[in-house]
């Protein structure tokens, strides 16, 4: 729990102490009335504590009509006609309402206790020959880094000595590693796979790529427009008319046909004030939004706060990363196309070839050979970074690669265009065929983008780092409007502001992805939606929803629950403001005093918390 929400429960609890002695004494001993105000006065302002705290920041913005305006004049009034337990029970239910309503936060927001965490602890600096581990800030431009296997990328560089596979999936997203020799730049935050390089330093600590970044990630929060809670936007319109009609009640009647009776009326403006007072509505609400935020993880979605469930019941744009949210993430032989040979022959020849590589696509091949791997029938096993592999394989020799090893070896072939990637081979100079290496939509992909445009009538984009071709195919076969390939994440912030623009202000943009990549445009949407199961730190943290298990359905569970919470919370509102015209009628006529009005208002808190509560057990 945050330390400042604890702080202000320990000081709530405090108060309501204070208080209930003060009503155990009282009602048992005759005591002075300057001593029953001053202990009531202590718990007031205790229970109070946050709400004096609010209004002060409130009218430091020049907002000078909120709901805390109309309970601390309520509150204060009633002191002021010798009502003092009725003003602080007045006060101790409508801070409960706020606290609920911050515990709800807090609470989701605990659920996910993840930091960024791609930036590496040291960073080897190589000076006349001798290796030396350093703070990657205290690195500059032109030092020499040394980055072995498994060693994540200290800065942004340029290579000098050396070659590996990189894996960049810190930037793009993508799980195939790129290959890099000397020349190529390297940026910070990726991971050196195979090879043990040297590289110059291009750009010092805080302006390589991972710290703009995460420069870019909170910018992003920043300029997220902070959605008004409901109860915010509902006090706007209530707050001012209530206050309007007690004044009214207070100062009409004794100018007119009760002439002269101010004390009578100045009572019933302060008990109209107390049952206007709208603590009941401030505490189903968040109960509502709570029961909610229960009901979702119920269901395996964290959300952080109510706001985006309402956001969630408004979205009309989503906006999908592709690899691990929208695909599996892993690749997989797809296809095998043999010349001259079986294709369990091909396999067999690849699956040995590719038996002591790391690499995903060796992986891929091992698993869809169904044979055994004799690893003692393979030597001279190299990789060509840029290229692909060369192995002896029963005494002939065998390249597998892309089309460019195959030109460069001067073996005659065709290039291929699939949905994936090809794999040539070639054993000695002859032509022995091609596989293919993809990744795979995930199942239900299809069911939920269907739904969200049946039923939500929505816009659905693509923004990935992938090349074009995969990229087209799978916004092909999930019939989405838009689909943009070859992104960073500069890039995809770039056309989520374009989608942006063109909402108004019923609209909202909700998107969903998993790396690092991603968090731009999660913390930067309306709702961003991360994948918790296998997404990075970086996307949970700057996401404002969290799937658990990365079912995309859950999207779907998501809405429908922010759209049953959203109806609930109206059905208070209508049942609350029905019971309390009621009320303030009778009242105005002399038929309610100040504890009645306590009594009703505590009789409509009990029935839509019982109707907001039921929302925790909605099932989708």
């Amino acid at each position: 729990m945050a330390k400042e929400l604890k702080r202000r429960i320990l000081i709530y609890i405090i108060g309501v102490m204070v208080y209930l002695c003060a009503v155990l004494v009282t009602r048992t001993y005759i005591l002075p009335d300057f001593v029953r105000f001053f202990w009531y006065l202590a718990a007031y302002l205790l229970i109070g504590f946050d709400a004096f705290q609010k209004l002060q920041e409130d009218f430091l913005k020049r907002k000078f009509v909120t709901e805390y305006t109309i309970i601390i004049i309520a509150t204060i009034g009633a002191f002021g006609v010798e009502r003092y337990s009725e003003g602080v029970l007045v006060m101790l239910l409508f801070e409960l309402g706020m606290l609920f309503e911050a515990f709800s936060t807090d609470s989701a927001k605990r659920s996910i206790e993840s930091m960024i965490n791609i930036r590496p602890e040291y960073a080897t600096r190589k000076v006349h020959g001798k290796e030396f581990k350093v703070d990657p800030a205290s690195l500059k431009i032109g030092h020499t880094i040394v980055i072995r296997p498994g060693e994540r990328i200290p800065v942004d560089a340029v290579v000098t000595t050396g070659n590996t596979n990189i894996d960049t999936k810190a930037l793009t997203g993508e799980v195939m590693p790129q290959p890099a020799w000397a020349g190529d730049k390297i940026y910070s935050g990726c991971i050196n796979l195979s090879g043990v390089i040297e590289a110059k330093v291009t750009a010092v600590y805080v302006n390589s790529t991972v710290s703009r970044i995460m420069e870019l990630v909170e910018d992003a929060q920043n300029r997220k427009a902070e959605s008004e809670t409901f109860i915010a936007r509902f006090s706007k319109i209530y707050t001012p008319i209530m206050l309007i009609c007690a004044l009214l009640v207070m100062i009409y009647p004794p100018l007119t046909f009760s002439y002269g009776n101010w004390t009578t009326w100045i009572y019933r403006g302060l008990i109209f004030l107390i049952i206007s007072c709208p603590s009941g509505l401030v505490i189903s609400i968040p109960i509502a939004f709570l029961g909610g935020i229960a009901s979702a993880a119920r269901h395996g979605v964290v959300v952080k706060g109510g706001n985006y469930l309402e956001d969630l019941a408004k979205a009309d744009t989503f906006i999908f990363d592709k690899t691990g949210t929208l695909t599996e993430g892993v690749f997989k032989v797809r296809e095998v196309n043999p010349v001259g040979m079986t294709k369990e022959e091909l396999l067999g020849i690849a699956a040995h070839v590719e038996s002591n590589s790391n690499h995903p696509i060796a992986q891929s091949v091992l698993e869809a050979y169904e044979g055994t791997v004799d690893r003692n029938r393979v030597y001279r096993m190299k990789e060509i970074p840029g290229y692909g592999i060369r192995a002896v394989y029963r005494g002939e020799q065998v390249f597998m690669g892309n089309k460019r090893l195959m030109d460069r070896q001067k073996i005659a072939c065709e290039a291929v265009e699939v949905n994936g990637t090809p794999i040539y081979v070639a054993v000695g100079n002859r032509y022995a065929g091609y596989l293919v290496i993809s990744d795979s939509i995930k199942e239900d992909a299809k069911w939920t983008l269907k739904y969200l445009k049946e039923k939500c009538s929505a816009v659905t984009v693509m923004l990935t780092g992938d090349t074009e071709v995969p990229s087209r195919e799978v916004a092909r076969e999930l019939k989405m409007d838009y689909a943009y390939s070859n992104l960073m994440p500069e890039d995809k912030l770039e056309q989520l502001e374009d989608f942006l623009s063109v909402q108004d202000g019923t609209e909202r943009l909700v998107c969903v992805g998993d790396g690092i990549n991603d968090a731009l445009i999660l913390a930067r949407a309306d709702v961003g939606i991360a994948m918790g199961a296998l997404g990075s730190a970086a996307a949970i943290e700057a996401a404002d929803v969290v799937l658990m298990d990365d079912e995309l359905p859950k999207i779907v569970d998501a809405i429908k629950i922010a759209r049953e919470t959203l109806r609930v919370v109206s059905q208070n509102i209508t049942f609350a403001l029905i019971v309390k015209v009621m009320i303030l009628i009778l009242a105005v006529i002399g038929y309610f005093g100040m504890w009645e009005a306590i009594f009703a208002e505590v009789g409509v808190m009990f029935v839509v918390i019982l109707n907001a509560v039921g929302i925790t057990r909605y099932h989708v």
